[in-house]
């Protein structure tokens, strides 16, 4: 058997002829943009689009990326790419096969999950411009409820405590902000690329509460020079598995410490709105526009919401990964009416797009057979506000919100720990042992759930929202998930 070959610059030429390589040298790449947690997802996609752009514009090797850990488990992402000169292994698949390409994007790759030395001096750097972020929602330090930074959050109220050397992204953008403008160098553009809605925004204030806190002269430069557009990013991307890297190697020759395998489909649509320059992304399959918010809807709603509220019924009735849960055809049945009934309805035209085939394209996606996502992965990522902010539209329009409620009532169940067999759930939450307690306390009863504001705000005294919740919730104690569902199916068709 041959052996594989090391992933490194010097044996790009050595890999087989249908493996995609760069157009252009890595080593030529200069920095341009800094990006706030290099997990999978950012190599699947804005590093991809640059990677794309560099191969089609020598202009655009600019704008190569720094990126950077923020957690202590981040180290593995720079010890395994390091080696491989920062190269790596993009594998895209759907039902009808895959493509290999190695990306050349990425400039370098710091570790900032003990000591942000080395990031704030990288965003120091007069010649970036960029800094994004991929960091999940829990990285903001948000109040979940007002979606405002939360100061007694602690990485928050510790970094107000040291402010030059903080640890928290929203700490570190501030520090690097106070430092552009101390030394006079322009300030950078702030790039939020994680499924928030008004992302943009969101990090905007949460940064300028923050400086606020530390200085308010510092609040006023930011709000005045800095500029902060919001995004619409779509690409499925499950974490890299061992086997993986086991079949890379073994059915493609390539060494690779740290692959990444998405989808073929991917979307990025971002509003234009930069403080100095951006790369010409829209060459390359993004799409600038002057608002977002149609885009981002659609998305959060159509497939944020779905994904979570299936990934809570999958996990309960024992499913492992999303195309498994999509063969289930309660499951899709269920998608289906929950996208036609109760979250399409609360979307915002969208410019450019054919919402039935929207909706019938991301059936498709979820049921990819190539792209094996856990349930976990889901219902780790996703923020509860997916299925929140939807029933809070459905409310207030009188609408109905009962196919919500089931997901949310599927949540409420999952955070107990302890699935219908008694096999234990990792539930990996900021409030894991208070939603474990709440749940455990209430059982069949949400009321316990539900009364924790900084999660449901003024959901838990809405009566219309409480019945509805209840009443899956009592069915899933006593049915399980799959007579909750079949239930549920029943009431749809009569």
């Amino acid at each position: 058997m041959t052996q594989p070959i090391p992933l490194a610059r010097r044996t790009l030429a050595q890999l087989a002829p249908a493996i995609g390589r760069p157009a252009y040298d890595p080593a030529g790449i200069r920095p341009g943009i800094v990006h706030l947690g290099l997990g999978g997802f950012h190599r699947a996609h804005m590093a991809r689009y640059t990677h794309a752009l560099m191969n089609r514009d020598p202009a655009a090797l600019g704008w190569g990326i720094v990126g950077a850990g923020l957690l202590p488990a981040d180290r593995r992402i720079r010890d395994a790419l390091a080696p491989q000169d920062h190269l790596y292994t993009l594998v895209e698949r759907d039902g009808s096969g895959e493509t290999i390409e190695i990306i050349g994007s990425v400039a370098d790759v710091v570790f900032a999950g003990e000591d942000s030395t080395a990031l704030l001096d990288a965003i120091g750097w007069a010649e970036i411009r960029i800094v994004s972020l991929t960091i999940t929602e829990h990285g903001y330090c948000l109040d979940p409820a007002t979606k405002r930074l939360a100061p007694d959050h602690p990485a928050i109220a510790a970094d107000l405590a040291d402010p030059e050397h903080p640890k928290s992204a929203v700490g570190i953008i501030v520090e690097s902000y106070r430092r552009r403008r101390d030394t006079g160098t322009r300030p950078f553009t702030a790039l939020s690329c994680d499924n928030i809605q008004h992302n943009g925004h969101v990090l905007k204030q949460a940064v300028l509460d923050f400086a606020t806190l530390r200085e308010p002269d510092l609040a006023r430069w930011i709000e005045r020079e800095a500029r902060f557009p919001s995004t619409m990013v779509d690409r499925i991307t499950p974490v890299t598995q061992a086997g993986d890297i086991a079949d890379l190697a073994a059915r493609h020759g390539v060494a690779d410490a740290w692959p990444v395998v998405s989808e073929r489909f991917t979307q990025w649509v971002i509003e234009d709105d930069f403080v100095d320059g951006r790369p010409d992304w829209d060459q390359v399959g993004a799409q600038f526009v002057t608002d977002v918010a149609p885009y981002e809807f659609m998305k959060l709603r159509l497939l944020n919401a779905s994904h979570l509220a299936i990934a809570g019924l999958g996990r309960l009735i024992g499913y492992e990964t999303i195309d498994e849960t999509m063969r289930d055809d309660r499951i899709r049945r269920y998608m289906s009416a929950l996208m036609e009934r109760e979250t399409g309805p609360t979307l915002l035209p969208v410019p450019g797009i054919d919402l039935p085939i929207y909706k019938t394209e991301l059936i498709d996606r979820f049921a990819n057979p190539a792209i094996r996502d856990t349930v976990e992965r889901v219902n780790t990522d996703a923020a509860l506000n997916y299925l929140l902010d939807p029933v809070r539209d459905r409310l207030a329009s009188e609408g109905s919100i009962d196919l919500l409620a089931l997901g949310v009532a599927a949540w409420l169940r999952r955070v107990r720990g302890i699935d219908e067999n008694g096999t234990v759930i990792d539930v990996r939450h900021p409030m894991a042992a208070l939603l474990r307690e709440k749940a455990i306390e209430g059982g069949r009863d949400p009321a316990p759930l539900l009364s924790i504001t900084s999660l449901f705000g003024s959901l838990g005294e809405d009566r219309r929202f409480v019945a509805a919740v209840g009443s899956h919730l009592a069915a899933i104690y006593e049915h399980g998930a799959a007579g909750a569902l079949d239930a549920c199916l029943r009431d749809l068709a009569g």
